[in-house]
């Protein structure tokens, strides 16, 4: 008997008829995957693929490169500058000349009324480096404000702050080659599947070759905790317990790594002493992880030839983030773990060019990880601007989660936001509308006209998309890749480094800062600053990154001069004794107590909240939200509940639910999964009006950072399920 069809038809590729393949990196998350353009023999955008000789990906794409290119002609996207008085009338098409001058006098009148530092710059992490650097030294060198950040705060401000305060800089140390020799992997808060595909299969084909042991600290049963060998469902907000209670168990074992403490850290007495107070008994009444399975855990750690951490959202996004991070340097450091083959503490970090903000932006420093606390730092900078040192600010403004209630208070008055979109990606959406409504003047910069914050805006600046313009990105291994422009850009709109070089002429009426013609040029410029910076990219240039796909930093002027060719991977920093960043060249080992500042579940909230990523989408969905390939795989809001909460709520599968919170509320369809707790459930963020409506948005005291990950909420059946559908579906934007 044959079941099914008899002759099945082949799968078929379907021939897009590509005359010619442009190099670029993919736009979306950190892995920073080398792709290819196509265009056909009219110069249409037909496709994209994936570079087989590039290091990173090695020819592979998720299911967002692979429709990247859809990009180009996408809904929504912005034709003409807009400029209008007041967000209760409508806007009106102007000429560039007029909507830069407007903004400019915009920015002077509010500073002139109100301090240099009533106008705010909040970023991205989406840019190009070279963009990111020139708008440093427009809003630093000439603008003048101090409260100037990137939306990175929101994902990446913990490990930041975390790598500062154990090595004394920040920088990823490890690399994607660590998962081809490490003997033991834990990964914290990190669902590589949905969250960076291909670091993902990255991982796996390592394990697959070599069978380390996985283990993976999650509240939730993630795609990667499904994978794992051991899954530790932790407490939300008690990792620093967990990490506390696994060093009480390598020190009491004798399992530390006494000489590698000796030669490079500092504060070991403190840390045996704080951890002494977090025995596995007491810690499991805490974090919720038996005595037994910390004990286990801890000896497969600390016995391995090499281990690492990596971690993502689930330690950055919490009250304790940057104490997490912390924690688990203290484990890398305590036990070997850096600077080696498969040894190392690594953030996997969220967006695209996340690390180029980090490394040249000047929004928490100064270009090339220079300080502004730094009396050195800010008169080289000035020097080299050809500012006065006087100029600069002696310490860090505002970072973007408090320039937020600072604009509520009236301190801030005016706003540039630059490709972000905070209606939709900050806590506590309802707070959010009430400030930006109380702005004197918002200036929007982004590719798309539709993008939310566009509803409060006096002006809209449209900007080219991602392989509209050229310039370079930083992944997570600290890896330099090129994007060459593929197509014009959209209409009347300019790249990045356009609108902020015309923005910086009208505050540089004396001519002080000079600004160079061409995005290599600014490039070149850049390389001059790394010489001898830990973040040194003197080595490199626009093709010699191409030709390499991809150069991991440091590579220096003189590696070039010797004719070193650069490795395809395996970069690694603080290899050799005494190279870390603080002034002795030690790491520092900090000592974290826990201080239990969560909102917890109660009778009125009995859930736990929990947001993250899905692999189809990407943060607020302004961009795959209008790709279909991408956005039919979750067009609507949902929440994943467990089915016995479920059935004792009377909530059936695919019905739709109100949630509450303190802040809140939001309709969302409810699906039935074992992968949330019976008191938790999960809520993608990539939803406009839906859970940041409910979220808490405490801030870490160190890095403010948002704690998005903690929070309580209710849950409500509803009866009239066909307006909460259509309710959902006015939730999708698009």
């Amino acid at each position: 008997m044959l079941f099914g069809r008899k002759q099945k038809n082949p799968i078929k590729i379907a021939d897009k008829k590509v005359d010619s393949w442009t190099y670029a990196t993919c736009g979306y998350c950190s892995t920073g995957c080398a792709i290819e353009v196509g265009k056909n023999e009219q110069g249409e955008v037909v496709g994209t693929r994936g570079v087989a000789g590039a290091d990173v990906n090695r020819g592979k794409l998720c299911v967002k490169g692979i429709f990247e290119h859809e990009l180009f002609k996408s809904a929504g996207r912005g034709n003409t500058p807009l400029l209008r008085a007041s967000t209760t009338e409508e806007f009106q098409e102007t000429t560039w000349d007029k909507a830069i001058d407007h903004t400019a006098a915009e920015i002077k009148r509010i500073q002139a009324a109100y301090g240099r530092d009533a106008f705010a710059v909040v970023s991205t992490g989406q840019i190009f480096t070279e963009e990111f650097y020139t708008l440093g030294k427009v809003v630093r060198g000439l603008i003048g404000t101090n409260n100037y950040d990137g939306n990175t705060t929101l994902c990446m401000a913990s490990a930041v702050s975390g790598y500062k305060r154990s090595f004394g800089s920040d920088g990823p140390p490890g690399c994607y080659d660590d998962f081809e020799h490490t003997d033991c992997l834990m990964a914290w808060g990190s669902n590589l599947p949905e969250q960076h595909p291909i670091i993902y299969w990255r991982l796996k084909e390592a394990k697959e070759k070599r069978n380390f042991p996985l283990i993976v600290i999650d509240p939730r049963v993630t795609m990667l905790a499904q994978l794992a060998d051991i899954h530790l469902p932790v407490n939300p907000g008690t990792d620093v317990v967990l990490q506390n209670a696994l060093l009480h168990v390598i020190f009491a074992e004798g399992l530390e790594d006494e000489a590698f403490i000796e030669a490079n850290t500092n504060g070991i007495e403190a840390l045996k002493e704080e951890v002494a107070k977090y025995d596995p008994t007491t810690a499991y009444k805490i974090c919720g992880i038996d005595e037994d399975t910390i004990r286990n855990v801890a000896r497969l750690y600390a016995k391995a030839g090499a281990a690492m951490n990596i971690w993502t959202m689930g330690i950055n996004q919490s009250t304790h983030g940057s104490d997490g991070v912390v924690g688990l340097n203290n484990l890398s450091l305590v036990t070997g773990n850096i600077g080696k083959p498969g040894g190392t503490s690594l953030s996997i970090t969220g967006q695209c060019n996340a690390m180029g903000t980090r490394e040249w932006s000047s929004c928490s420093g100064l270009p090339g990880y220079r300080y502004l606390e730094n009396d050195n730092d800010r008169q080289e900078m000035a020097d080299f601007w050809g500012i006065e040192e006087s100029f600069l600010p002696k310490k860090r403004g505002l970072p973007q989660t408090d320039i937020f209630p600072a604009i509520g208070t009236g301190q801030i008055k005016g706003l540039w936001l630059v490709a972000t979109n905070p209606m939709t990606s900050m806590p506590n959406t309802p707070r959010i509308r009430k400030i930006l409504d109380k702005l004197e003047f918002l200036v929007v910069q982004d590719a798309y006209v539709d993008m939310e914050c566009t509803e409060y805006a006096h002006a809209f600046l449209p900007a080219a998309v991602w392989a509209e313009k050229e310039g370079v990105m930083t992944n997570t291994e600290r890896r330099v890749n090129m994007i060459r422009q593929v197509t014009e850009p959209h209409g009347q709109s300019k790249s990045d480094f356009d609108i902020f070089k015309e923005i910086g002429k009208r505050f540089n009426s004396d001519n002080k800062m000079t600004f160079a013609d061409t995005v290599s040029d600014t490039f070149d410029e850049m390389r001059e600053l790394s010489k001898g910076r830990l973040v040194d990219i003197s080595g490199m240039s626009h093709e010699l990154i191409e030709k390499s796909r991809g150069i991991q930093w440091p590579y220096t002027q003189d590696q070039a001069d010797k004719g070193e060719t650069p490795p395809p991977g395996g970069k690694r920093l603080y290899t050799e004794p005494g190279t870390f960043s603080h002034a002795d060249g030690k790491a520092t080992l900090i000592p974290l107590p826990f201080i239990d500042n969560n909102e917890r579940p109660d009778a009125a909230f009995p859930f736990w909240l929990n947001s993250g990523r899905l692999v189809e989408h990407w943060h607020t969905r302004t961009r795959t939200g209008k790709i279909g390939n991408n956005n039919k795989y979750s067009p609507i809001p949902f929440m994943e509940i467990n089915p016995d909460a479920a059935r004792e709520l009377g909530i059936e599968h695919q019905s739709y639910v109100r949630c509450v919170s303190r802040r809140g509320d939001a309709v969302v369809m409810a699906m039935h999964t074992q992968r949330v707790a019976k008191d938790a459930v999960f809520i993608p963020f990539h939803f406009f009006d839906c859970v940041n409506r409910l979220t808490l948005g405490l801030l870490d005291p160190h890095s403010r950072q948002p704690a998005y990950k903690q929070g309580a909420i209710r849950i409500e059946k509803i009866k009239d399920q066909q307006a909460a559908a259509q309710m959902s579906k006015e939730m999708r934007t698009y």
